[in-house]
């Protein structure tokens, strides 16, 4: 397709929504253009805002230094970039229509930009998959906890599985296809229009990441729920069908022996409110008959409180996750969906406006997550406010206020 061609018909690539011939200063008036760059600028400096809140809250609190938050400090610089980088780059070029910083500063935006939203997605999942086993494979994930190469590996592979997914296709494209499709005043994707490539990569991009994550809620949920039909004070590691002695030999430490590991230190319940020292069952507890399922009773009392605070503190998290997962699939939806029938139709069947926002939408995403963070998990909430309002978490913590 020649350039003019594709100009006339396109509506750019990610980041480039109104990246067609004509730009948003043809078409909207001084005050319509001076009110979207305020709004873009705001979702910008929102999107560093929370995001350096919980970069800072992560170095500065010891307690959300934990394995799982591993994964949302990861999301939250891959948001926080989005917004240093990206936004920032991409305002003036939506107002105006032109791209006025060279070829070179095009592809490395293009080729960031798609890796930061990439890698969003992929830490999205991620924090879904360790939330379904520290759910329904309790005992292993918390003997895992030790390893602290464990989450560091997995972030770098997110990354790495991000820069594959689209990179190489932005920064070699033009090379293996012998020509541009670009203008040198425009910055998009030169796989714009090639339905052939958009529809697998945005399936790897969104699709597949939506499976699994609603896979993994709907197994957590499915969890917790029977978990409270059969009382909460069974860790849902221990077998079905076992004895109560066998059962509480597991659960509760002998004298002399080693504790066992402690519980995920998670988000609204302090360690205090844990047992301190459980007692010890004797030898000649009755074993249940029949080999069925000890009712809760049957287990001592630390042992009830700890299952029940372990599963409220499941519920709550299946909760906040499920928030933050239906954020992304409301932001990332439409957007992935016009992208798909861009490229089928060659752009003559999207407008450049709606695509345009269901793009912005895309971004809302990142500004969002951060602050989903405090409204989800307790203690994101109390390290933010020892940040913002330093006197008055210190009065509280002191018991003067």
């Amino acid at each position: 397709m020649h350039n003019s061609t594709a100009q006339a018909l396109c509506v750019a690539g990610r980041c480039n929504g109104s990246l067609a011939t004509h730009s948003l200063s043809s078409e909207l008036s001084l005050g319509v253009l001076v009110l979207l760059a305020s709004l873009m600028v705001l979702l910008a400096l929102l999107t560093i805002a929370g995001n350096v809140l919980v970069i800072l809250a992560f170095i500065l609190d010891r307690g959300l230094r934990h394995h799982s938050n591993y994964y949302f400090l990861n999301l939250a610089i891959s948001d926080f970039a989005v917004g240093v980088f990206c936004m920032p780059l991409y305002i003036p070029y939506s107002l105006t229509g032109k791209w006025h910083l060279g070829r070179d500063i095009c592809k490395l935006w293009l080729a960031l930009d798609y890796l930061l939203c990439t890698a969003s997605v992929f830490n999205i999942v991620l924090i879904s998959y360790d939330r379904f086993l520290s759910v329904t494979r309790a005992v292993s994930y918390r003997a895992q906890q030790g390893i602290a190469s464990s989450p560091v590996v997995k972030m770098v592979a997110i990354w790495g599985l991000a820069f594959l997914l689209y990179c190489p296709a932005i920064l070699l494209w033009e090379q293996v296809a012998g020509h541009s499709v670009v203008a040198a005043d425009q910055c998009y994707a030169e796989f714009f229009d090639n339905w052939y490539f958009l529809l697998p990569a945005s399936t790897l991009e969104f699709f597949v990441p939506l499976l699994l994550v609603t896979y993994f809620n709907l197994h957590i949920f499915h969890d917790i729920h029977r978990r409270q039909r059969h009382g909460a004070g069974r860790d849902p590691q221990l077998p079905r069908s076992s004895s109560s002695l066998s059962w509480r030999l597991c659960l509760v430490p002998r004298p002399g022996a080693s504790s066992p590991p402690p519980l995920e230190a998670e988000d609204s319940v302090s360690s205090s409110t844990r047992p301190k020292k459980e007692p010890w069952v004797a030898e000649n507890s009755s074993p249940s008959r029949g080999g069925s399922v000890a009712p809760e009773n049957d287990f001592p009392a630390p042992v009830r409180a700890r299952g029940r605070a372990k599963l409220r503190r499941d519920e709550r998290m299946a909760k906040s996750l499920a928030v933050i997962v239906c954020v992304f699939a409301i932001c990332w939806a439409p957007y992935t969906l016009l992208m798909i029938i861009r490229g089928a139709c060659q752009g003559t069947c999207v407008h450049s406006s709606l695509y345009e926002m269901t793009f912005w939408l895309l971004w809302l995403n990142s500004s969002l997550n951060p602050f989903l963070y405090p409204l989800c998990h307790v203690k994101f909430r109390m390290a933010f406010r020892k940040i913002l309002c330093p006197k008055k978490s210190a009065a509280l913590k002191s018991g003067s206020c």
